[in-house]
């Protein structure tokens, strides 16, 4: 069957030929079709990169824009007593997870023409497209709050892409992103359903990383969810493919500072609920307004999954804890970390299970958030 855009909300699809479709007529956030995944076999081992998971892409994109992104270390080591793994994203080209996204989104764009785009991000997200934009001669303006760490920006022009600060918070950015749209194409990491489907070889790179088996359980940290769309993405497929016998749980930490989606998923519900928000230090998980909240509770809940808020003083000792192990992790992906020792206290994980901890993003993109973390550490 011909893959399509797809409407999961209404069922509506759409050819994958309309260049410059990025949602659907309805508004609702676009995905693609179900594909039938891959087997061992298909894996491309000549290819050290994401690419090396090609045939289980969709759209037949015949000249990847690649810098190199994916094949990432995965780390044994111990948190809270439970023994894991540490997914190191950061040796992504760009500092993030966010490149296996982008280099499958801006490849397929590039394909179909697209030769100008808009993106909006609080910092990881901006510098990934701008980095792949570069690559594929596509001019990139990169919207991000006035907040975003420095460092980001900076990334972000030394590519070449033009910057803009918006006032506010990263709704109010989102917002002027969407009102640029009617201009130029919108590259959202949030909106794009290519995005999620370079997002999913995460899936496959730990399937291959283990040994061709799936973790009991991977954990995360969620803002719009990519990473978790993409691990249900990647693992449904090897489900469906007869790779694995079960998909691992999908355990997902939020700042409690800002946890939408863990208040909808501890009410029961699959809309947003009433929550309060304040600043946190995790600044690339702080997005009030989940554009793909339904679909990441779901992924969730379909594993059998569980979420946990974490406040801002244990992420921040997420951060040291993880230094002083030599892994030097942002405040946003150092949530995941810290959310290990509830989700073993509230037996989600288990004695003798494998865990998997995805840690998405450098410190070096966030040093001024890491630097006011070391001094507000009284022993050094």
């Amino acid at each position: 069957m011909t893959a399509r855009y797809l409407d999961e909300r209404s069922g509506t699809g759409y050819p994958l030929t309309d260049p410059l479709r990025w949602r659907a007529d309805s508004g609702a956030p676009l995905s693609v079709s179900p594909l039938p995944g891959i087997t061992r076999a298909d894996v491309d081992t000549s290819r050290r990169s994401i690419w090396r998971y090609r045939a289980a892409l969709p759209g037949d994109i015949r000249e990847p824009v690649s810098l190199g992104e994916g094949c990432t270390p995965l780390v044994p080591g111990e948190w809270d007593g439970v023994p894991v793994s540490f997914k190191l994203e950061w040796f992504s080209p760009t500092g993030s997870f966010k490149d296996r996204g982008t280099s499958v989104m801006i490849s397929f764009l590039a394909q179909q023409g697209i030769r100008e785009v808009i993106e909006d991000s609080s910092g990881n997200g901006g510098s990934s497209v701008s980095a792949y934009c570069a690559a594929a001669g596509i001019l990139a303006r990169i919207l991000a709050p006035e907040s975003t760490s420095p460092a980001k920006i900076l990334q972000s022009r030394m590519y070449g892409a033009e910057v803009q600060l918006v006032p506010g918070d990263r709704e109010a950015t989102a917002a002027e992103a969407l009102r640029q749209s009617a201009h130029t194409y919108y590259a959202s990491h949030n909106w794009h359903p290519f995005f999620l489907q370079g997002t999913k070889t995460l899936a496959y790179e730990i399937w291959e990383d283990l040994g061709f088996r799936a973790p009991d359980q991977i954990v995360t940290v969620a803002g719009a969810g990519s990473t978790v769309l993409g691990c249900h993405l990647g693992f449904s497929e090897l489900l469906a493919a007869g790779q694995i016998d079960r998909l691992p749980r999908l355990l997902v930490a939020q700042p409690a500072n800002c946890a939408p989606l863990h208040a909808s998923f501890h009410a029961g519900a699959d809309t947003p609920v009433p929550c309060s928000f304040a600043p946190t230090v995790a600044e690339g998980t702080a997005i009030r307004r989940p554009v793909r909240l339904p679909e990441v509770l779901r992924a969730i809940r379909a594993s059998d999954g569980d979420m946990a808020a974490i406040d801002e003083s244990g992420i921040e000792d997420a951060v040291r804890r993880l230094a002083a192990k030599g892994l030097y992790a942002e405040p946003t992906s150092a949530t995941a970390a810290a959310a290990v020792g509830a989700f073993a206290e509230r037996g989600a994980i288990r004695p003798g299970e494998e865990t998997v901890v995805v840690l998405t993003g450098s410190g070096l993109k966030a040093a001024g958030a890491m630097e006011r973390i070391r001094d507000q550490d009284g022993t050094r």
